[in-house]
C-alpha cells in the first residue's frame, strides 16, 4: 500500500507539474499573439478583372491570381481528397491532432543525426493559422504559438469556415491560388467536373508544389497522387474499383482554355489607374471587384488601325532612316541565321511584320532571310517609297534600284504583300499620336489608342501628352462670338493685323497660312477656311475674358491667359479633353464628362460604382405590364444654349463640305470637323462627329520638332479620322445633325453674308436664331465699328500681351 501510494502521489505530482508546465508555456507563448478573430470576416485576396461593353475581358489585376468558392459549392470529392492527404482527423480533433504529434515525434527521434528535414503533424486548422497569422520560421517556438492559436480557433470558428479558408488560400504551384484556380490551371476544368485521380492530384500539392510537377519529376507526381487515392480509400470515402481506376489513370494536364480578350492596352491602363485613385492598390489588386468599362472593341480594333496606318503612311512619306543594323554574313544558311535569331525584333512592331536580314541586292529586287531558315524577294516596288530623309522632315529623290536602299547583311522589317508572295520594306515610324473615340451624349470613351504601341510606349498622348490644339480650338472663339449677339453672317475683316508688345518686344502679327488677305469676310468663310487674322480680330471684339470664360465651361483649359494669341491655339490641353468639348457642341451644348467606366461591382456582387447615378425609381419593374417606359432625368449642366451650339455645329459641316476638311466630304454620313496646325506644324489635330459619335485624331513628336513643311491637320491627322469614321460608321443609319428649336434656316450667300437673291451662285442654308437674319447687321468688325455686346475693344489689353512667334503666337495656321 505504502509503494501504491507512492506511485498515485507521484503520478499525480507529475500530472499537476505537467498541467502547470502546459499553463506555462500556454500563458508564456500566447502572450501578444495575432487577433484570430479577424479571420471571421477575412476574404482571400481575388482578382480584379476590367470587361469591355460587351463583356470580353479586358484585364485582369492580382498579385495572387485566386477564384474564392464558398465551402457550400466544394465538391466533397475535392474536400476528402484534401483531407486524407492533410489531415483526416479533421472533423474529430480539437485544433492539435495529438495522436499525429507522437507519431511524428518518434519518427523525428528516429531521424535524429540525419540531414532529413523534421516532418511535422500540422492540422488544417494549424496551417490557417500558419498561413494567415504567422510565419514559415521552422522553430519550435512557432509550433507552440500555431498550436496555441489552433485551439483557440476552433472555440471561435466552424470547421467549414475553417476548411473554407484553407481551401481558398492554399498555394498549390503554377500560379494558383486555392483548389478553383488550379483546377482551371492544372486541368481546364472547374471543381465539380474533377475526377478523383484529378481531386487527388490537387490534394498531392500542398506539400512541396514544385517538386510535384508534372513536367519536371512525373514519378513523384504520380507517387504522392497515388499516396492520397490510398489514403481516401483507406479512409472509406472510395471503393476498391474507384481507387485502381484512379491511380490507373495518367496525369494529365491541360492547357487553360485562353479567354477572348479585347485588346486595348492604353485605355486598360488608365482604367487601372483611376481604380488605383479610387480604391487604392491593396483593393485593385486583391479585391476582387468587377468593373464594366465603356470600351468598345470594334471601334477599339478601328481606332488602332487606323493610327498605326496613319503615322505609318506619314514615315514613308518623310524618308528612309536605313536599315536597323548591319551583319557579317557568310555564305550558306548557318552563319546569317544564328545571327538574325540572336537579335529581337523592335518592341512594339506590328503583329504582320517580321524581320529579316537582306542576303543579296539584284538590279530588280533584294532576297532577304528569316529566322526559320526561309526566304523571300522585296521587288522594287516593295521599297520605292524609301527616299532618303533630309533635314526638317525633307526628302530625297526616290530610288530606282534596290542597291541605293539596302545592302546585304542589312537588317530590316518587311510585310507580306497583299498582292503577291513578295514582301514590302518598312519601318517603325519615329512620329507618334493617338485617337479617341467617345459618346457625345454620356461622354463615355469608346476607343482610345494612346500611341503606335503600349509596349513600345506607355505614355499616353490621348490623355497624358499637353500640346497645343492650333485651329482646332478656334470654334469656341466663334462659339463665344454666337453667345455674344453676333451671327454667322457678321462680316469680320479679313487683313494684316498689328499689335506692338511693348519695349523690346516688338510687333506681334499673324497672319493667314496663304499670306493672302480677303478683306470682309462672313464669319462662317473664317471658320470654314481656317482665317487667323479673322480670329483674332473677333477674339479682339469678343473679349478674351469672354473666351477664357468659354474655354473654362467647355474644360478645354483652365485659366486660360487673356492674350490674343491664345485664341488661335497656342494654349496646352489633352486630346480626350478636347473631344469632350467637341460633344458637347453635337450634344447641343450639355455638359458630359469623359468616363472610361460604367460601374463597379465588389466581390458580392453589390454595385459600388456607377458613372450613371441618375434616379430611376421604376426600372426595377419585376413584369412587364404595357407599363410606360420610366423616364429618366436629364441631369445634365448647360454649358450653352442649343441654338449658338447647333451654328458651330453647322459651321463645322461647312469645314467638311468647303473648308480646311473637305477631304472627309467623301464619307457617306453627316460629319462636321476641324483641322488644327501649330507654328511650324508642330502639333496636328482633327476633331469632328457625327450626331451619335466623337473622334479626335492628335499627330506630332514626343520631343516637339516640325512635322515637315507641308504637314498639316488635313493631311496627317485628316485621314486617320476618316479612316477610322469609315469604318466606325458603316452600317449605321444616316442621321442628320439635330436642329434644336429656336433655330431657322435661312438661304444666305456666302460670299456677302446677305440673304440669297436670284441667280445667286454660291448659296447656302445658313442656321440663324429666332429673331435675327443675314440682313440685320451690316457692320464690318475690325474697322473701329462697335461690338454687339458694346464691349469694342473687349479685352485687347490682354492681346497686347501676346507670346512672340516661337512661343506659339501664330498657332493656328490651317
Amino acid at each position: 500500500m505504502r509503494i501504491l501510494t507512492s506511485l498515485v502521489a507521484l503520478l499525480l505530482l507529475g500530472g499537476i507539474a505537467a498541467a502547470g508546465g502546459t499553463l506555462y508555456v500556454f500563458w508564456t507563448y500566447g502572450q501578444g499573439l495575432p487577433d484570430y478573430k479577424q479571420l471571421a470576416d477575412y476574404q482571400p485576396p481575388t482578382t480584379t478583372r476590367i470587361y469591355a461593353e460587351d463583356g470580353r475581358l479586358l484585364e485582369e489585376y492580382a498579385k495572387e491570381k485566386r477564384v474564392f468558392v464558398p465551402i457550400e459549392a466544394i465538391p466533397r470529392r475535392v474536400i476528402n481528397a484534401f483531407l486524407s492527404a492533410e489531415d483526416k482527423n479533421f472533423y474529430q480533433h480539437p485544433g492539435v491532432d495529438l495522436p499525429s504529434i507522437v507519431a511524428a515525434a518518434i519518427t523525428n527521434l528516429k531521424r535524429m543525426g540525419t540531414d532529413a528535414r523534421p516532418v511535422g503533424a500540422s492540422t488544417i486548422t494549424q496551417q490557417v493559422a500558419k498561413n494567415f497569422l504567422l510565419t514559415d520560421a521552422v522553430s519550435i517556438e512557432r509550433k507552440i504559438r500555431e498550436a496555441i492559436l489552433a485551439f483557440r480557433m476552433e472555440q471561435t470558428f466552424t470547421k467549414d469556415r475553417i476548411l473554407e479558408l484553407y481551401l481558398n488560400e492554399i498555394y498549390l504551384g503554377s500560379g494558383s491560388y486555392g483548389v478553383a484556380a488550379a483546377a482551371l490551371n492544372y486541368f481546364n476544368k472547374s471543381l465539380d467536373n474533377l475526377t478523383v485521380a484529378e481531386a487527388a492530384y490537387l490534394a498531392a500539392l500542398p506539400k512541396a508544389p514544385n517538386n510535384y510537377q508534372v513536367d519536371h519529376n512525373p514519378e513523384a507526381a504520380k507517387g504522392r497522387r497515388d499516396w492520397v487515392i490510398q489514403q481516401m480509400l483507406e479512409n472509406g470515402y472510395i471503393d476498391q474499383e474507384t481507387a485502381a481506376r484512379a491511380k490507373d489513370t495518367p496525369i494529365t494536364i491541360r492547357e487553360r482554355d485562353v479567354t477572348e480578350i479585347a485588346q486595348a492596352d492604353y485605355f486598360s491602363e488608365e482604367v487601372r489607374r483611376e481604380l488605383v485613385e479610387l480604391y487604392g492598390a491593396d483593393k485593385v489588386y486583391g479585391g476582387g471587384m468587377s468593373v464594366r468599362a465603356t470600351l468598345d472593341p470594334e471601334l477599339q480594333r478601328y481606332a488602332k488601325d487606323a493610327l498605326q496606318d496613319g503615322l505609318i503612311a506619314y514615315d514613308r512619306e518623310h524618308g528612309w532612316r536605313g536599315a536597323q543594323r548591319t551583319l557579317e554574313i557568310a555564305g550558306g544558311d548557318g552563319p546569317w541565321q544564328n545571327k538574325l535569331s540572336a537579335l529581337s525584333p523592335p518592341e512594339g512592331m506590328p503583329d504582320s511584320w517580321r524581320q529579316a536580314v537582306v542576303l543579296a541586292v539584284g538590279p530588280d529586287a533584294a532576297r532577304v532571310g528569316f529566322t526559320d531558315g526561309s526566304t523571300g524577294m522585296i521587288p522594287m516596288s516593295g521599297m520605292d517609297w524609301a527616299r532618303p530623309q533630309l533635314k526638317n522632315q525633307r526628302v530625297g529623290a526616290k530610288p530606282q534600284r534596290p542597291g541605293q536602299v539596302v545592302s546585304v547583311g542589312d537588317v530590316v522589317l518587311v510585310s507580306a504583300r497583299a498582292d503577291s508572295e513578295n514582301f514590302q520594306l518598312e519601318q517603325m515610324p519615329q512620329v507618334s499620336g493617338a485617337i479617341v473615340a467617345l459618346d457625345p451624349h454620356t461622354g463615355r470613351v469608346l476607343a482610345m489608342q494612346g500611341g503606335f504601341s503600349f509596349e513600345r510606349s506607355q505614355f499616353n498622348r490621348a490623355t497624358q501628352a499637353s500640346r497645343q490644339p492650333g485651329s482646332a480650338f478656334k470654334p469656341f472663339v466663334y462659339l463665344s462670338a454666337l453667345e455674344n449677339g453676333y451671327t454667322p453672317a457678321t462680316i469680320i475683316l479679313d487683313a494684316p493685323f498689328v499689335i506692338d508688345q511693348g519695349a523690346g518686344l516688338g510687333k506681334w502679327k499673324p497672319a493667314n497660312y496663304s499670306g493672302e488677305f480677303y478683306g470682309p469676310t462672313p464669319m462662317r468663310v473664317g471658320i470654314e477656311q481656317s482665317k487667323n487674322l479673322m480670329t483674332v480680330r473677333l477674339a479682339q471684339a469678343v473679349g478674351m475674358d469672354k473666351i477664357s470664360n468659354t474655354a473654362e465651361r467647355f474644360d478645354i483649359y483652365r485659366n486660360l491667359p487673356h492674350q490674343l494669341a491664345m485664341a488661335l491655339g497656342a494654349g496646352e490641353t489633352e486630346l480626350l479633353r478636347l473631344a469632350a468639348a467637341y460633344g458637347q457642341l453635337v450634344n447641343g451644348g450639355k455638359d458630359i464628362t469623359p468616363t472610361l467606366i460604367d460601374r463597379i461591382q465588389n466581390r458580392q456582387g453589390k454595385t459600388i460604382f456607377k458613372h450613371d447615378d441618375r434616379p430611376c425609381p421604376n426600372c426595377d419593374a419585376d413584369l412587364w405590364l404595357n407599363q410606360k417606359p420610366p423616364e429618366i432625368p436629364d441631369e445634365r449642366k448647360q454649358v450653352t444654349d442649343p441654338a449658338s451650339a447647333y451654328q458651330i455645329v453647322s459651321m463645322l459641316r461647312g469645314v467638311v463640305e468647303r473648308g480646311t476638311g473637305r477631304r472627309m466630304r467623301s464619307l457617306s454620313h453627316p460629319v462636321a470637323g476641324k483641322t488644327g496646325t501649330t507654328n511650324d506644324s508642330f502639333d496636328t489635330w482633327f476633331m469632328g462627329f457625327s450626331p451619335d459619335l466623337v473622334a479626335g485624331v492628335y499627330v506630332g513628336f514626343d520631343t516637339p520638332r516640325t512635322l515637315g513643311p507641308r504637314a498639316f491637320g488635313s493631311n496627317t491627322a485628316g485621314p486617320i479620322w476618316k479612316q477610322f469614321m469609315e469604318n466606325a460608321l458603316q452600317g449605321e443609319p444616316k442621321v442628320p445633325f439635330r436642329i434644336p428649336s429656336g433655330i431657322k434656316l435661312v438661304r444666305m450667300n456666302l460670299n456677302t453674308g446677305q440673304p440669297a437673291r436670284p441667280g445667286d451662285q454660291n448659296v447656302i442654308l445658313e442656321a440663324f436664331k429666332t429673331g435675327n437674319s443675314p440682313s440685320q447687321d451690316r457692320r464690318v468688325i475690325g474697322q473701329g465699328q462697335t461690338a454687339a455686346n458694346d464691349d469694342p475693344g473687349g479685352d485687347a489689353a490682354g492681346g497686347g500681351q501676346a507670346p512672340s512667334a516661337s512661343t506659339g503666337a501664330g498657332s493656328g495656321l490651317y
